[in-house]
């Protein structure tokens, strides 16, 4: 229902009811319509009349609270069926006081950024201006949306069947048991893995050979959507048991799975990391941000283009890549599949604003001219073959957060009618932004009009991401320019990475009547006669300001300023098979960006520490040039060829010496190490590298105060890849040592290689673990869990009288158990505990993830007991095995990582939904701590291993 006011407004303008189709006055190349000047002047009256508060509202969701959207013929207002919206929260600060008040004016929060004071929530859509009246709101927006650069084998005018969550449920949890059962049997399919055509495309596997470099020594990492079959990829031997997804961030979908195994078989020894890049704008940011600085990684690469990213300046996602590379981190991102002009393929358009004279509406406003000194006319045409779903955005050259140049969007029919529209306030401090979306099957000659407003010329980017300029049947000529090329991809110091195929062609025309497209090399490599993808994305991109917004040439914002990047860099391979269902083959700069950063990971593994811009130097020199001679906006300066950008760094194999746990052996026989203890300790020391590690050594200290070691160092020679070395040192522990707590040793591990010295540290638990159990259990009352939202549900459980551990197991408890999602007598309920990540914080503040995205669509964790020593992971666990019960092994260890200061005090079990559609509750929880008792005269040797050798080095 929409408002007094609203109705005055649109019967005084005649648009009470659709207008008739056969009433309208047609437009013409440099005219609009009647209806469609109706309907923009009925727009515009609300822009002229917004409040202060209305001022911070999208311009769609403001029309859509107003009622106003369903009168406009043919109008999108993005809003659900149940009358909310997803929207984006700027604020000053992201507070305790700003969540509780979305929550109570009925938002479901569904991500939250502290850093860039951002919050994603799904919210009534009669609660817009509510929530951006707040004092601590700068902003509410329909929420940024993002897209990955997949290309897919089906056109999006085709309707797809989706999967629902429950049919994806059981797919995965299949492809599981089948590679679990594979993997017990031994059989030929799990010794088998699929390996990428673009290894042997890009000579990777002969450079491994022929350089002894696998990746070790290196952590790659991937953005994309989301790792649902990661399990499975594993248990298939299509990736290593290890791979460090971030806590609640595992995302939704599997293109990173798909991403991983092309890094995998490229650079097969690398350490892996995943983060969803797909939560909102400001979790991408921040997690670009983790995987470097928290997960450490040194080759980060993502496949997603979050719409809102200005092609002007540096926006949030940018400037976490900058963030990243300037610590030294190798960044890869996909170019893009929005099309190049070279291939006929665009639908991206930039230059300066002409004036075309024409106003619309009632209030304000000239269009744009796009056929320049050519003629007059305002329209942009799509073409019906490219129209269906495509994000068009609009961006302009004023800097983020301070446009005071006033541009509209809107999208029309060919019957003169507006389809959807942009037209957000830019008085000063707004974004220079606005983006409409064609209709989800398309259309018949959809046209495009830019309108200012208000304000002075500015230099424009039209781009309809994945869509096509053509010219219409009623004869609009379409205009395409290079440089669809934005964002993150464009980072000064990122790498944006082209397609081309590296084996069959893609398999469908991207438009009927198009040329076929190419195919690639394979078994053979890629070569000079190798042809890009006709999708890929062109450059170069023209960049405006700094990050900061300081203008790179001030007073000249236009055509002929800014600073120019040659992007895309290089182009790598793409339509290459994977074990991922969906994703054999995988076409897209999706897949090509994958390649180069698992060659990335292969040159930093046989040249440790080698500065970026010895690498990037390297990349580009050794490409081989495609397409047009020398360097182009289409496929950078060429393919990259691994065996070449190796030898063109002098790789070699790199040793890697590493300590390992060492095992304890007390002089008086005793099973543990006690206060006053003499005891010998085998150090052992693994050589995880490519090349053999001489002249190896080992110095071994420990800060803990009065504790002794001798020798401090020994040799350990020559030690081949692969293999271990141990010697044996003497500690002493002071009498004086506090049962519980740990001596620390300190091992530093050098020798002749780039990675010397290595530094390990172990924790010694000194007294005999209690054989007494304490119990704390949670006695509260059930506590919800919030649907898909990272503020999660929590509990608290007091520990008293333990002082430290020696042993931690949690339960998820109950009294009787079932799959029925609504029990009441399970420890904790849930519909989907596939959506759930649980984590227990000890009173230290030390952290373990108890499980992570685990369960598929099996309902209900009841008499389950996490525990260090369990024989087997809770991440093998399906739907099937539901209700969950029994002994599992957590995600992280418990003991290891919560049991390392005095456990007393109060400590928390979080649980965070990470999906939506299903809901739960944590009922019943309970922590099992192991305390140490005063140890008995004599025992057995502890912790000894199979192996333990006096004197000089022995090698295993």
């Amino acid at each position: 229902m929409f408002t007094a006011g609203a109705a005055a407004l649109l019967a005084a303008l005649g648009l009470v009811s659709p207008p008739v189709a056969g009433a309208a006055t047609a437009s013409t190349p440099d005219t609009f319509s009647e209806t469609a000047q109706q309907q923009i002047a009925a727009l515009q009256a609300v822009k002229a009349g917004r409040t202060a508060t209305e001022s911070k509202v999208d311009s769609k969701l403001l029309v859509a609270e107003k009622g106003l959207g369903k009168q406009l013929n043919a109008l999108q207002s993005g809003v659900s069926a149940t009358g909310t919206v997803v929207v984006d929260i700027r604020a000053s600060k992201v507070s305790p006081d700003l969540i509780a008040g979305l929550t109570k004016a009925g938002a479901g929060i569904r991500a939250v950024s502290d850093r860039y004071a951002s919050v994603r929530a799904e919210i009534p859509v009669d609660k817009v201006s509510e929530i951006a009246a707040r004092g601590d709101v700068k902003r509410v927006e329909q929420a940024d949306q993002a897209m990955t650069a997949r290309e897919l084998a089906t056109p999006s005018t085709t309707p797809v069947k989706t999967e629902t969550k429950q049919q994806k449920a059981d797919r995965i949890a299949g492809e599981l048991q089948k590679a679990l059962g594979a993997k017990a049997q031994r059989s030929a399919a799990a010794a088998a893995p699929l390996v990428s055509e673009g290894d042997r495309a890009h000579n990777a596997d002969i450079a491994r050979q022929q350089f002894g470099v696998t990746g070790v020594g290196v952590k790659a990492c991937a953005l994309s959507d989301g790792v649902d079959s990661l399990a499975a990829s594993q248990a298939k031997g299509e990736l290593p048991p290890n791979v460090d997804v971030i806590p609640g961030q595992e995302g939704d979908g599997d293109e990173g799975t798909a991403m991983l195994e092309i890094i995998h078989d490229l650079a097969p020894r690398a350490a892996l990391g995943f983060a969803s890049a797909f939560n909102s704008d400001a979790s991408f940011a921040d997690n670009i941000r983790k995987l470097r600085f928290e997960s450490h990684c040194d080759v980060i690469v993502d496949d997603v283009i979050y719409f809102k990213e200005s092609p002007f300046q540096d926006w949030i996602i940018a400037q976490a890549v900058n963030d990243v590379t300037a610590d030294g981190a190798l960044y890869f991102s996909s170019a893009g599949n929005e099309g190049n002009v070279a291939s006929g393929t665009a639908a991206h358009w930039e230059g300066d604003f002409v004036d075309s004279g024409k106003s619309v509406g009632k209030f304000a406003g000239t269009a744009h001219n796009f056929a320049g000194a050519a003629g007059n006319q305002i329209y942009e045409p799509i073409s019906d073959a490219s129209s269906a779903g495509v994000p068009v955005t609009l961006h302009w050259s004023d800097p983020l957060g301070a446009s005071a140049n006033d541009y509209d969007l809107y999208l029309l029919n060919s019957a003169g009618a507006v389809v959807s529209f942009s037209q957000d306030v830019q008085t000063g401090t707004q974004d220079p932004y606005e983006r409409v979306n064609t209709p989800t099957f398309g259309g018949t000659g959809l046209r495009l009009a830019i309108v200012k407003f208000s304000g002075q010329n500015r230099y424009l980017s039209l781009s309809a991401l994945r869509g096509r300029f053509s010219d219409s049947a009623d004869g609009l000529k379409a205009y395409n320019t290079p440089g669809v090329t934005v964002g993150h991809s464009a980072a000064r110091d990122a790498f944006s990475v082209a397609a081309a195929p590296a084996a069959k062609a893609f398999g469908r025309a991207l438009e009927p009547g198009d040329p076929a497209n190419p195919a690639g090399p394979y078994p053979g490599s890629f070569s000079g006669a190798t042809k890009a993808e006709r999708f890929s994305s062109d450059g170069p991109r023209r960049v405006f300001y700094e990050a900061n917004g300081t203008p790179i040439t001030p007073g000249n914002v236009s055509s002929t300023g800014g600073e120019v990047r040659n992007k895309p860099e290089i182009t790598a391979a793409d339509g290459v098979q994977t074990s991922v269902s969906g994703f054999n083959p995988f076409f897209g700069t999706s897949a090509a960006a994958p390649h180069a950063a698992a060659i990335a990971a292969l040159v930093l593994s046989g040249n440790p520490g080698l500065p970026p811009a010895e690498v990037r130097e390297a990349l580009i020199n050794t490409a081989i040039d495609i397409e047009k001679p020398g360097p182009d906006n289409f496929t950078g300066a060429g393919v990259i060829l691994a065996d070449k950008v190796l030898a063109y760094t002098g790789a070699s194999p790199q040793p890697l010496a590493v300590a390992k746990q060492p095992t304890v052996t007390p002089a008086d026989g005793g099973s543990a190490l006690d206060p006053g203890d003499t005891a010998k300790v085998t150090l052992p020391v693994t050589n995880d590298g490519d090349g053999t590690a001489v002249s190896t050594s080992v110095v071994l200290t420990s800060p803990t105060p009065g504790v002794t070691v001798a020798p401090r160092a020994k040799s350990y020679g020559t030690i081949s890849p692969g293999q271990t070395g141990v010697n044996d040192f003497t500690i002493t522990v002071p009498t004086s040592q506090q049962l519980g707590v740990p001596v620390v040793l300190n091992a530093r591990v050098t020798f002749a290689g780039a990675h010397s010295p290595t530094t390990s540290t172990f924790s010694l638990p000194v007294g005999t673990p209690s054989p007494v159990t304490q119990d704390f259990a949670y006695t509260g009352a059930p506590v919800a869990i919030p649907d898909n939202s990272p503020v999660g549900a929590s509990v608290t459980i007091p520990v008293s009288g333990v002082g430290r551990a020696s042993k931690v197991t949690f339960s998820v408890d109950g009294t009787a158990c079932s799959t029925d999602p609504t029990s009441t007598t399970v420890g904790l309920n849930h519909s989907y505990v596939g959506d759930l990540v649980g984590t227990l914080t000890a009173p230290s503040g030390a952290k373990a993830t108890v499980f992570q995205r685990n369960g598929g669509s099996g309902k209900n964790l009841c008499q389950v007991v996490f525990a260090d020593s369990a024989a087997t992971a809770f991440s093998t666990v399906t739907a099937a095995n539901a209700p969950f019960t029994g002994s599992w092994r957590p995600t992280q260890a418990l003991t290891g990582n919560l049991a390392g200061a005095a456990v007393d005090g109060t400590w928390t079990f979080a649980v965070v939904d990470a999906a939506g559609g299903d809901v739960g509750s944590i009922r019943s929880v309970a922590l099992h701590i192991n305390g140490f008792a005063q140890p008995p005269a004599a025992g057995a040797p502890s912790n000894v291993r199979g192996y333990t050798n006096n004197g000089p080095v022995h090698p295993l």
